[in-house]
């Protein structure tokens, strides 16, 4: 059993639902990526998505495009991020996975990139922009280094979608809440249970929500149905604002203990 599944295995023994936490890696440098990744697991996420900059960023709001932006002035590739993980690995096994996109993935090569990334400690991968129908490739490669293929659905996705997704993700279903990109939100759309249920029926994989979660009350409101929740850009805007890396990470594991608050 992996990082993930045995997390997911767990959280339901205690009746609990799982807190995911993205942070973009370098962000603004590698150092502080890690210390932010340890003190967010030790305030009680269960699983830390980590994402790879990347200089088109079409899923993403501004808010993860500047820290994207951030990180790749600074340095930030490939590469970095799988030592960074490495680094994160040597202190923490809960489930770390990475969100990327095609392009950086494809010019790595598929199979490197796999390796790689199972070689670092990382557990699965997002690619956003990658289309089920497509997957074909990526999905050999990463069954082959055992690393979860996580796909996403949104309110848009067809019944057939749902199915075909189903039949080819492993460790979770990423919901997005609704169409569009990234980004912090007020409210959370109220018929989401309805696409969960839906996608539950088609696969016994755990099913998040993400996109638009950035509260406590959030994050309450969709593991009533769900099985976990993902918040992004309220975490990313914590770095953003910080006047150093200490009161970041230190701001960020005080917001991570209240999001956890929601999830049993």
């Amino acid at each position: 059993m992996n990082r993930i599944d045995k997390a997911f295995a767990e959280l339901k023994a205690k009746s609990d639902k799982a807190l995911i936490c993205f942070i973009t890696g370098g962000d603004p440098d590698f150092e502080t990526t890690k210390d932010l990744a340890l003190k967010i697991f030790g305030s009680g996420a269960d699983i830390v998505e980590i994402g790879i900059p990347f200089s088109d960023p079409l899923a993403d709001g501004p808010t993860i495009q500047s820290a994207s932006f951030r990180a790749l002035q600074a340095g930030a590739s490939v590469k970095g991020i799988f030592d960074n993980v490495r680094s994160i690995r040597t202190h923490c096994d809960k489930p770390i996975v990475l969100m990327t996109y095609y392009n950086p993935v494809q010019k790595y090569g598929l199979v490197k990139f796999a390796d790689d990334a199972a070689s670092a400690g990382a557990d699965g991968v997002i690619m956003v922009d990658l289309p089920v129908e497509e997957a074909s490739d990526w999905k050999s490669a990463a069954d082959s280094a055992s690393l979860a293929t996580i796909f996403l659905l949104a309110p848009t996705s067809t019944k057939e979608r749902i199915a075909l997704t189903a039949n080819m993700a492993s460790g979770f279903i990423y919901c997005v809440s609704r169409t569009g990109v990234t980004g912090a939100q007020s409210s959370v759309p109220t018929d989401l249970k309805a696409l969960v249920d839906t996608i539950k029926s088609a696969s016994g994989l755990p099913v998040v929500i993400g996109f638009g979660i950035s509260k406590p009350e959030h994050v309450k409101q969709v593991t009533e149905f769900a099985d976990g929740a993902v918040v992004g850009s309220a975490l990313v805007s914590i770095v953003d604002k910080s006047a150093s890396s200490t009161e970041a990470t230190e701001r960020a594991g005080v917001f991570v203990r209240e999001l956890k608050k929601g999830t049993s």
